[in-house]
């Protein structure tokens, strides 16, 4: 199969997809398939909660090129400190070889900065890969300003744009992040990415993962003939 122009300036998207298995919903044989197909597809990771943890590890096995990424207080971030610490802990001790971590938004929009750095910065000394979930949707543009600054300067390996509730992600929005961060981590894009036109565009604007339930999908749709 040829690829039309735009794709063959593109990277491989297969180890861009991060398949998220967030679903509360999702059954166990769902879950295990989904884990099968992101190792069968070469995906780059599989994003889940502490609930299904385990059982993905035991799946997948050993590490491997499927990073395991635990989500730390997803969607809100509305925990203490110590507790959100303690997830990230427990996830560490458990096989997860990434964190994503939603943030103390109160405490940022409260102007206590310092507080939102430093409940980061005690996370990122895991020594885990940490992605910070930035809500690219609610926060203004001082506020997002702020936030990635705090997150990069508490060790963030990447931020993300989107979590997945509201409107879908967006390539502009990517853009302004990446603007923002001036090159010093990475960007993810997660939130409705549910066709291959938009990945794609996501991709093209900076994105070096993308956070999707609808990976398999997007590979078929990658696969079709031009």
């Amino acid at each position: 199969m040829t690829k039309s122009p735009r794709r063959q300036d593109l990277p491989d998207i297969p180890p861009l997809i991060h398949q998220a298995l967030l679903n509360p919903l999702l059954q166990e044989e769902e879950l295990l398939t989904l884990c099968d197909a992101s190792r069968q597809l070469g995906f780059g990771g599989v994003c889940v909660s502490l609930s299904h943890l385990e059982a993905v590890r035991r799946r997948l096995g050993g590490h491997g090129p499927v990073k395991l990424i635990a989500t730390v207080a997803f969607p809100f971030g509305a925990l203490p400190a110590e507790l959100k610490l303690a997830q990230a802990e427990w996830a560490a001790a458990h096989g997860a070889e990434a964190l994503e971590v939603t943030p103390d938004w109160s405490a940022l929009v409260n102007d206590r900065a310092n507080s939102f750095a430093e409940e980061l910065a005690a996370i990122a000394a895991l020594d885990l890969p940490m992605t910070v979930v930035m809500d690219v949707n609610q926060l203004n543009e001082a506020q997002l300003a702020l936030a990635a600054e705090a997150a990069i300067d508490a060790g963030a390996a990447s931020l993300q744009a989107g979590n997945g509730f509201g409107a879908a992600v967006s390539a502009d929005q990517v853009r302004a992040l990446r603007q923002l961060t001036g090159g010093r981590c990475a960007i993810k894009a997660a939130g409705g990415i549910r066709d291959l036109e938009r990945a794609l565009d996501l991709v093209e604007a900076g994105a070096v993962a993308l956070g999707t339930g609808h990976g398999p999908a997007l590979i078929k749709a990658l696969r079709q003939p031009q």
